[in-house]
């Protein structure tokens, strides 16, 4: 029997045990007389969420149920449903990915890493530090997936040279710690912006659809608030990894010309190169600007507020536009663009159906209310302090996302994290920010995360040896993202962990109407 055989064996046992707790849910189960919506959505969820997690279904197609099933057990109607579907956020993600494209068509990407490590030297310190900011600095922008493809083959060839120089074997440990640090600086950089990652662009929008009466959250607000998160973790790894993987022998430095003549293989600097890092540039400096940022003591103003409405004007806006303009500005080949529409297929379509699936998600969980009722479980609990509020859900959320797509889980936990804030009378952003960051912060296992996945499968690293590293860097995670939300987090997003917010407040009101 071969291996596809059986796993569309193993992947029909699924889909029906799904389909059994789905029913036992609907048929066995009442969680409020008062609102069979409540037990529906749960019965949804649990569908959901055991599908995604087991992968019984592709994902884009679990994610799809929603449409389906809410209008047929009277949740919600159609039209409502198929709206969380196609939002500003989706268009943000659609229009940040054809950027990230459109430097990978035209090798871009490759140009910016080895320029960063021709820069920076080859001792093993700073070989670290090079591939550590790249792989950071191009995932803040582009699929983490993509990065660590792209930076592994470089990886590989530094250690090829630096075998030649001290022998087989002797850079083994070194080159562990290098393709690690590639598959954790692609999770950490992509904290940093809202587009670095999918769970960052699910939480804008879960958050609006449950708090639709709250202030934007805005690119440059995000970032102001996450890169110092993402620089400390940075620092942290970076050094954490040098000291548990340097090399028991001192090895020798790699040339600066090593990287250079790598650089200078992929040949001069193309017009296209030029037109797509000069747009790319324009793009983050308009998403970082939109908006005016409050730094507490001096507030930058957003050049929206230019334009007659600036509320009118959303980061997808400005994503949608760039990525036109990809289509529109020549290259050098004749009657030809920067991109054409055949690149769009390279869209990953099953994310976008994803966040759609999770948005609809969070939807039912609030019409329904769902989340209010699990909120009040949660709440009964007792209250608790901010702080060990915020470190306790950190670190269950990073626990959880070692096991599972880190996209789905938090598309099915947000819903019920706001459910606990809204029972709890605590502001929502104080507990949804930081269990969402904890959402990329996976490091133990392979599966956790694609980049982890990626290095492992060079059959280079043991599990053991992954396992021992990233438990430490997950604990390291879970306090500076405690500690930055409860400090920094406050000032960006003008939370007051006392204070009860009006908008929040207007929710609830809502739900018990």
């Amino acid at each position: 029997m071969n291996t596809l055989t059986q796993k569309h064996k193993i992947n029909k046992k699924l889909i029906v045990i799904g389909l059994l707790i789905f029913f036992g849910i609907i048929f066995f189960v009442d969680l409020d007389p008062n609102k069979p919506e409540i037990t529906y959505t749960a019965a949804i969820a649990f569908l959901m969420a055991f599908w995604w997690i087991s992968e019984a279904l592709p994902i884009g197609a679990t994610s799809l149920l929603p449409i389906l099933l809410f209008p047929m057990l009277g949740v919600l109607d159609g039209k409502s449903i198929s709206n969380a579907y196609i939002n500003y956020v989706i268009f943000l993600f659609i229009g940040g990915f054809i950027m990230a494209l459109a430097m990978e068509k035209w090798n871009l990407h490759k140009r910016i890493a080895l320029k960063i490590l021709s820069i920076v030297g080859g001792s093993p310190f700073m070989i670290l530090f090079g591939f550590m900011f790249s792989s950071a600095f191009l995932s803040m922008w582009m699929s983490n997936t993509a990065t660590a493809m792209m930076m592994l083959p470089i990886a590989f060839s530094v250690n090829s040279a630096l075998e030649e120089v001290h022998g087989e074997g002797k850079t083994e440990k070194f080159s562990s710690g290098l393709l690690l640090s590639i598959a954790y600086a692609c999770s950490i950089g992509g904290i940093a912006t809202l587009v670095g990652t999918p769970p960052n662009l699910s939480f804008l929008r879960i958050f609006e659809i449950i708090f639709p009466n709250a202030p934007e959250i805005s690119f440059g607000q995000w970032i102001t608030f996450a890169l110092p998160i993402a620089f400390l973790m940075f620092i942290f790894t970076l050094f954490f990894l040098y000291l548990l993987f340097k090399p028991k022998e001192k090895l020798k430095t790699l040339h600066k010309s090593f990287f250079k003549d790598q650089y200078i293989a992929l040949g001069k600097f193309s017009l296209e190169q030029k037109r797509v890092l000069i747009l790319f540039v324009i793009l983050a400096f308009l998403w970082v600007f939109r908006k005016s940022i409050n730094l507490g003591f001096i507030t930058t103003p957003g050049w929206s507020s230019l334009f007659k409405n600036p509320n009118f004007i959303n980061d997808g806006t400005v994503a949608i536009f760039m990525a036109v303009l990809l289509f529109v500005i020549p290259s050098s080949k004749k009657n030809e663009a920067l991109v054409n529409w055949e690149i769009t297929q390279k869209i990953p379509w099953h994310i976008v159906f994803l966040f759609g699936g999770g948005f609809a998600l969070a939807k039912g969980f609030l019409d329904s209310g769902l989340s209010t009722y699990i909120g009040n479980i949660l709440a009964s609990a007792g209250h608790f302090s901010p702080t060990f509020l915020v470190a306790s859900l950190t670190g269950m959320m990073s626990l959880l996302t070692e096991f599972t797509s880190n996209t789905a889980t938090t598309e099915m936990m947000l819903p019920i994290i706001s459910g606990l804030a809204i029972q709890l009378k605590i502001n929502p952003l104080l507990i949804m920010i930081p269990v969402t960051l904890a959402a990329s912060m996976a490091f133990m296992f392979p599966i956790a995360t694609p980049p982890n996945a990626i290095v492992f499968g060079t059959g280079r690293l043991s599990m053991i040896s992954m396992i021992k590293t990233g438990f430490f860097i997950n604990l390291f995670a879970i306090v500076i993202i405690t500690i930055i939300t409860l400090t920094w987090g406050t000032v960006i997003f003008n939370i007051d962990p006392a204070v009860f917010p009006d908008w929040a407040n207007q929710t609830t009101i809502n739900i018990q109407h």
